[in-house]
């Protein structure tokens, strides 16, 4: 009896102790599968705590709360250090360039000379099919013309008649020699024989200039600018710069007029002052861009002034004479294509038969 009563309390207390020993494994597992305040959802107490920084790459970091009342959590959010790029940096953005006619802070390296930014607006450009007079000789000048601008020139008119022109309402053009040279102007000693070359057919004391040389004719070039400048002219007239078209005693190219014409167009923008293509008719559709409008002698005569065309369209003034003939050989076709022609006599002296 005493046996078998031993045999019995033995079997509970076995009974007991394992009961004892479930729920302490129970209770085990559910404490190591609760997270952590700052512990990783996988990792367990037994593993080796990792670095900080590892922790925030790998995997994201969740509060208590969160993972007790969550079955599906939000993607988490990714805490990366700032060496670590999830996408690739954007395209460098281009700077914008100015446009010739905006003309910002040009800078001549060459003669080490800084001109002001002139912004766009500041320049006059004359609308298609204004009303023109162009008087270069027969002095003084005719101001009763009525008509919306005057192409003058530069030494034989000092500020007084621009100012006087400018009173009555008109635009003021600078006509200014820019492809050759001229043994009666006021500056002319200063010009180098090396940039003599041969004389213009039909024209006495003028030759043509090797534009090549911008190094020596670019600065008493631009000084001419100034002088239109400060005399109050709107635009200047460039003339006689198609020299790689003619015997100029030079080895001129096309490439050599067009980075001299391209000059002289900067030129003019950077003064505040606009700037028309005189002839140089092979050119245009490369330069047109570049002017602000042309001016064109005979273009009716030798059939040429389709090249003119690329002006017309961009919406430029397009002024244009005519020295032989009628107005009505010429005036009809002049007004379809929205040119302002008139007949002039060869000496441009102010004589004048406008289209109507």
């Amino acid at each position: 009896m005493r046996f078998q009563y031993t045999i019995a309390v033995r079997a509970i207390w076995i009974g007991a102790a394992i009961l004892l020993l479930a729920i302490l494994t129970r209770c085990g597992v559910q404490d190591a599968a609760v997270p952590s305040a700052t512990g990783s959802r996988t990792l367990s107490s037994a593993a080796p705590a990792p670095a900080a920084t590892s922790a925030r790459l790998l995997a994201p970091t969740l509060t208590p709360a969160t993972a007790a009342v969550t079955t599906q959590p939000e993607p988490p959010t990714i805490t990366v250090a700032p060496v670590v790029h999830l996408s690739p940096p954007a395209a460098p953005t281009a700077t914008p360039q100015p446009s010739v006619a905006t003309a910002a802070a040009v800078t001549d390296a060459a003669n080490h000379q800084f001109i002001p930014m002139i912004t766009q607006s500041a320049i006059w450009y004359p609308a298609p099919n204004s009303t023109w007079q162009w008087q270069l000789t027969g002095l003084p000048v005719d101001q009763s013309v009525d008509v919306a601008v005057y192409d003058i020139d530069l030494f034989d008119n000092d500020a007084s008649i621009v100012a006087a022109l400018h009173a009555r309402g008109r635009k003021v053009i600078c006509y200014m020699d820019a492809g050759s040279w001229e043994d009666f102007r006021p500056d002319a000693s200063q010009f180098p024989d090396t940039l003599k070359g041969k004389e213009l057919d039909g024209w006495p004391g003028e030759r043509w200039l090797d534009i090549r040389n911008l190094a020596a004719l670019g600065p008493l070039i631009e000084a001419r600018m100034d002088l239109c400048k400060a005399k109050g002219f709107d635009a200047i007239e460039p003339d006689n710069v198609d020299g790689y078209s003619n015997d100029s005693g030079f080895p001129l190219s096309a490439q050599d007029q067009l980075t001299y014409n391209t000059f002289l167009a900067n030129a003019a923008h950077a003064r505040g002052l606009s700037v028309g293509l005189k002839n140089d008719l092979d050119q245009v559709t490369a330069l047109q861009p570049l002017f602000d409008w042309a001016l064109n002698e005979q273009c009716f005569q030798y059939t040429e002034c389709d090249k003119l065309i690329p002006f017309a369209t961009a919406g430029k003034a397009v002024f244009q004479a005519e020295y032989e003939g009628a107005t009505s050989a010429f005036c009809p076709q002049a007004k379809a294509m929205r040119f302002s022609a008139m007949l002039k006599h060869l000496n441009l002296d102010a004589f004048r038969e406008a289209c109507s």
